[in-house]
């Protein structure tokens, strides 16, 4: 209806009635998409605000020690996984990931942070480290994730190709490889060194990804994405961890180097540099005791790390918001600076 055919409506009731109408239609739109839409995590971090330096347990620690590999339950105090921690935001939604070492330590709380954010996990480990396993595969299925429990002495090819062969198979596919294994026996000379010793530390952290990774080759599809756990070893290596330094920066190359060979598939290769992080390794890797006591007053912030503060590293690195970043190492040390 135009305005001369009724000469009883005003310009301003005219121009008033359609803003009036557009409003409410908009309000309907608006209400419609709200109740479309995820609902917003608006809850905060547990340290949002608060001073990091004294947001974990400081040493000096109560003396113990642990045969190897360690459990994380024996642990005084037991690290911080994420259990209650850690809050997810869908970042990994539908995908699959392996994960090597996901029973305790920086393994668990990746595994944690996978599950949380949308991920089914298959996790591997030591049949010796069964009980941890569970409570890892129990918080998975907790967030109504798919579990898997594949343990194996990664140290056997033959056992590297069944698990990811069982992984890819149990979960439906394969989309995230994370190589978190490691092994670590501290000795104070070369001397001291056995050659089963400098076998078993480099067939664990170095062959045994090499033969995972070479075996989740046929199952990665682009858009997937491989996490290598170097340390802050490869570039600041201890006197007493030469075997496992070494590997460390054995590990930081294979990284950069496969990034940059199989980046035409589309798939990234990345690693995160652990500082001094308060995991099972810690206890039963034979370091002093006035070492374990005192571990982690010489970084920054004067205390190890929990294993809960690292694990956002690897949800970034294994989710497509990181789709640009390859042959990367990220460090977290607690402020040293190392990488």
């Amino acid at each position: 209806m135009s305005q001369q055919s009724n000469p009883g409506i005003s310009r301003r009731h005219l121009v008033g009635g359609l803003v009036g109408g557009v409003a409410v239609s908009a309000m309907a739109g608006q209400a419609r998409a709200a109740e479309s839409a995820p609902a917003t995590i608006t809850a905060a971090h547990p340290l949002t605000g608060k001073n990091p330096l004294d947001a974990y347990p400081k040493p000096p620690f109560e003396r113990q020690t642990q045969e190897l590999p360690g459990l994380a339950s024996k642990m005084i105090p037991r690290p911080d996984h994420g259990e209650q921690s850690y809050k997810g935001s869908g970042r990994l939604t539908g995908r699959k990931a392996l994960i090597t070492g996901g029973d305790s330590g920086i393994g668990r709380a990746v595994a944690i942070a996978f599950a949380r954010e949308g991920a089914d996990v298959a996790i591997n480990y030591l049949s010796q480290e069964e009980s941890d396993a569970k409570e890892v595969i129990d918080l998975i299925r907790a967030e109504g994730r798919k579990a898997v429990a594949i343990p194996g002495d990664i140290t056997n090819e033959s056992f590297c190709q069944k698990l990811v062969n069982d992984a890819a198979s149990q979960l439906g596919g394969l989309d995230i490889l994370v190589n978190n294994a490691g092994h670590q026996r501290n000795h104070a000379s070369i001397l001291d060194l056995s050659t089963e010793d400098f076998d078993k530390t480099y067939k664990t952290n170095v062959y045994a990804m090499f033969w995972i990774t070479k075996a989740a080759m046929q199952h990665l599809k682009a858009g997937a994405a491989i996490v290598n756990t170097a340390s802050v070893q490869a570039g600041k290596p201890g006197a007493d961890v030469l075997d496992y330094a070494s590997t460390k920066a054995a590990i930081v190359a294979f990284t950069k180097g496969l990034a940059k060979q199989i980046a035409k598939q589309g798939i990234r290769v990345n690693a995160v540099a652990p500082g001094p992080y308060w995991t099972p390794l810690q206890p039963s890797c034979g370091k002093p005791m006035e070492k374990l006591v005192s571990f982690g007053e010489e970084s920054p912030y004067g205390r190890p790390g929990q294993p809960v503060e690292i694990a956002p590293l690897y949800v970034t690195l294994a989710s497509a918001e990181a789709s640009y970043t390859s042959g990367q190492v990220w460090c977290s040390d607690g402020g040293s600076g190392t990488f």
